[in-house]
């Protein structure tokens, strides 16, 4: 069985243990964006009827 690779010392996983250790975990949170997306209406063109009504 071939040995286990040593883990690679790193000092913001070490801050980030330390305060879990002291503070607990941070509870999961999930940011909802209430602007609504425009990158799929900006694909396609208006359709004919659309720049009609537009322009009236």
């Amino acid at each position: 069985m071939a040995k286990k690779k040593k883990d690679v010392f790193s000092a913001a996983k070490a801050v980030k243990a330390n305060a879990r250790e002291r503070v607990g975990q941070p509870k999961a949170a999930r940011v909802v964006d209430d602007t609504p997306r425009t990158g799929r209406q900006t694909k396609h063109k208006p359709k004919l009827e659309q720049v009609i009504e537009q322009s009236e």
